[in-house]
């Protein structure tokens, strides 16, 4: 019979069942306890440790519920046969894509990319609107959600789309996802495109060629000039794609808005292909310099464009919450889809959504944050010029940032690097480029910068930029 130690806490909040079960099979997992030795009975274990036998029992009967022992009634209790298992190695995690991202959930620095301003966020009236959001998830009854999106937030955001981006959709059109990823994901998916060719933009986002790529598509990319994507050039290059994602509101990074003659020309390949096209619309109204041109699907008479938006750039990218609308033939398909693969994400997050956009507080928050916006970028542009020399040179303003040129003896990624030990996070442009020679430059948004210290922070850039060239 084997000899068991086994110490218990009367004390503690964890049952004393609980604590021989773990106890025992620790033991057993350990190899203390070899297969087949035969465990003491309910009363003798009971009487060792003074406790009561169903208390014994119940430990017992659960570790032959999960097979680590086997009941063989008169026979006794015995360890069953069963591979031992190895702790498991533990090392320090590697961030994923880490060309891509940095420190997860930490405070965002001056210049980071892709985050909203955290200065001027309205976060007493969001906590308010989460707690809210919060108590009427719990009160729901219990079911599932439906997997397209709160019916509430789907037709905040096909107003929203309406009056803003000029997309005239029903809210059986929009779907809720986890972010443009997910978006991106539900598109692939559902409209078949893995192991298919994809136009991107040359330069473009990376995190987007990742994703096509890792869903099996063979990336072309197509280059942008004043005017956007070169159309006439995607079909030279790649005759046969079957998608063309674009950012024709502002190009990432470069800032131009796609001219009304592409946008015709694109919808026309599209028409004629076959072909499907993604509107990135990642900053949606957040035009800083006039008034934000309409989406490309406002355009599309065919149902050929998905058009994809995100709350990340603001109100927060942690909320993971973006939306699809889809032209209204697919979005039966595309419903099914969502339930089996991609559905919404939690209720609750939803739910403050809704009541900040039904309220009017996202509207007139984004029109503080525009013209925040427009203020920092002024003074950005001022201080960038007051600094310009021949290794920092002012390229162009593009959505909420500002791009620097770089000489080409410059490792930009090398300068990004560094510029983090000083609470500085410029994005380097040459991993958005694929073909020819990369452009070195630098990206620095306008959300998160101090005018009070932006003089000190142009010129602790510049003098990285120096020591490296």
């Amino acid at each position: 019979m084997a000899t068991l130690s086994v110490s218990l806490d009367r004390s503690g909040r964890i049952s004393l069942s609980a604590q021989i079960y773990a106890s025992i099979r620790s033991a057993i997992e350990s190899g203390q306890l070899a297969a087949g030795a035969r465990l003491p009975s309910w009363l003798d274990l009971a009487a060792q440790l003074g406790v009561a036998r169903g208390t014994v029992r119940a430990a017992y009967e659960r570790l032959i519920d999960e097979q680590y022992a086997i009941g063989l009634g008169a026979a006794g209790t015995r360890v069953a046969e069963r591979p031992l298992r190895a702790p498991p190695a533990w090392t320090p995690e590697a961030s994923p894509l880490p060309e891509l991202f940095f420190d997860f959930s930490a405070a965002p620095l001056v210049f980071q990319m892709g985050v909203p301003s955290q200065d001027s966020f309205p976060f007493k009236l969001w906590s308010r609107v989460q707690a809210r959001a919060a108590r009427r998830a719990a009160a729901a009854s219990v079911g599932y959600p439906d997997p397209r999106g709160e019916p509430d937030l789907r037709q905040e955001i096909a107003a929203y789309v309406g009056v803003s981006r000029g997309l005239r959709c029903s809210p059986s059109q929009v779907f809720v996802t986890a972010g443009f990823s997910g978006a991106l994901n539900l598109a692939i998916r559902a409209l078949r495109l893995e192991g298919k060719g994809a136009w991107m933009e040359d330069p473009g986002f990376p995190l987007t060629r990742t994703a096509l790529g890792l869903a099996g598509m063979t990336v072309a990319p197509v280059p942008v000039d004043s005017g956007g994507l070169d159309v006439g050039a995607g079909i030279r290059i790649s005759p046969e794609a079957a998608l063309a994602v674009v950012t024709p509101g502002q190009q990432a990074p470069l800032g131009m808005t796609m001219s009304l003659s592409r946008r015709l020309a694109l919808l026309e390949w599209a028409k004629h292909s076959g072909g499907w096209v993604v509107e990135d619309d990642y900053l949606g109204q957040l035009q800083l310099k006039g008034r934000a041109a309409p989406a490309l699907a406002s355009l599309d008479n065919e149902g050929r464009v998905l058009h994809i938006g995100t709350f990340s750039k603001t109100i927060s990218p942690a909320l993971r919450l973006g939306f699809l609308v889809v032209p209204p033939d697919l979005a039966g398909h595309f419903g099914d889809v969502a339930a089996s693969l991609a559905p919404a994400p939690a209720v609750p997050v939803q739910h403050a959504v809704t009541e900040f956009m039904h309220e009017g507080h996202y509207l007139r928050h984004l029109r503080r944050m525009k013209r925040l916006y427009t203020t920092r970028q002024e003074a950005l542009v001022r201080a960038l010029k007051a600094h310009a020399t021949e290794t920092l040179r002012l390229q162009a303003t593009a959505g909420t940032a500002v791009v620097i040129a770089l000489p080409d003896s410059v490792s930009d990624i090398d300068i990004a690097m560094r510029a983090r030990s000083y609470a500085l996070a410029p994005v380097p442009l040459s991993p958005w480029y694929v073909t020819g020679p990369a452009r070195q430059g630098l990206m620095l948004s306008v959300t998160n910068v101090n005018e009070g210290t932006l003089a000190a922070d142009c010129s602790r850039l510049q003098e990285l930029i120096h020591q490296r060239r």
